[in-house]
């Protein structure tokens, strides 16, 4: 277990360089998956990230990337749980490290959930990092107008999958982001084809290409697609992601989206000569 001592300084996201919400209209087109792929690709470049999970009543991260434990106190604030991974390390905060019972339903009215979302932000001891990923439940509600208020140099990146009911729904997301002037950074579109195991060839399930023509409908960048990767659902379940990671069919897909990415956030590809502003 890595030394949080040795990293925590500050309560609070003061010193955090990049913070990115994870958004999109519709349930079910992987947001969750989409935050933990991207977190352990930047720790593999040598980054410092931090977790968030947005998700109140759906807290899944801490499962996805396999980090047990629970939060604790010092004398600045909450102490995430902090690991080393590649070159980098994660630090993770979750609703999940604090209930006792993983099978109760959190059945919270707004005031509360905007009230937490506001500890995670200013009450945990984030210290240095490079980025905070910050997970979200669908749609448009308390969760992210907490973050966007907490957070208002706040970026966004929208997942969505291909179909015309999905792009609709992330459309409405597009407007949020707007509304709550949060810059976009990007949409990524997910199940995008299945690749057999067997032949190879890439069957369209749910069609193809609906984040693109989104993206050029919004006039925002396309930064990629992801196969459907039933190696990466069955680690993400086992909670082995973070030791098999690079097994997954997507990783791949996921690393290209994170290059296109940083070229857009006008960032070095690793952690060594990383641009500030």
């Amino acid at each position: 277990m890595m030394n949080e001592e040795h990293y925590v300084v500050t309560s609070g996201i003061k010193d955090v360089k990049q913070v990115i919400a994870v958004l999109s209209g519709k349930g079910g087109v992987g947001k969750s998956t989409t935050v933990a792929m991207l977190a352990l690709n930047l720790a593999n470049r040598g980054f410092s990230v931090g977790l968030l999970d947005g998700d109140l009543c759906g807290p899944s991260l801490a499962r996805m990337i396999g980090f047990e434990g629970s939060i604790h106190s010092c004398d600045a604030g909450w102490v995430p749980i902090i690991r080393p991974v590649g070159k980098g390390k994660i630090s993770a905060v979750s609703l999940s490290y604090l209930v006792e019972n993983q099978d109760e339903a959190v059945i919270w009215r707004g005031p509360k959930k905007t009230a937490m979302i506001k500890q995670f932000v200013e009450d945990v001891c984030w210290g240095t990092l490079d980025f905070l990923l910050i997970d979200t439940p669908p749609g448009t509600s308390d969760e992210h107008m907490a973050v966007m208020e907490v957070i208002p140099n706040c970026t966004a990146l929208l997942v969505t999958s291909p179909q015309a009911v999905s792009a609709a729904d992330v459309l409405r997301q597009v407007t949020f982001c707007r509304k709550t002037s949060a810059n976009i950074l990007g949409i990524i579109e997910t199940l995008s084809g299945f690749v057999c195991p067997n032949c190879s060839n890439c069957s369209l399930i749910f069609n193809q290409g609906g984040g693109k023509r989104l993206a050029d409908h919004s006039n925002i960048n396309f930064l990629g697609t992801v196969p459907i990767d039933p190696a990466l659902s069955s680690l993400l379940d086992k909670g082995s992601l973070l030791d098999q990671i690079e097994s997954c069919t997507s990783y791949q897909s996921y690393s290209d989206i994170i290059s296109a990415a940083l070229k857009h956030l006008e960032l070095d590809s690793c952690r060594t000569g990383i641009k500030t502003a």
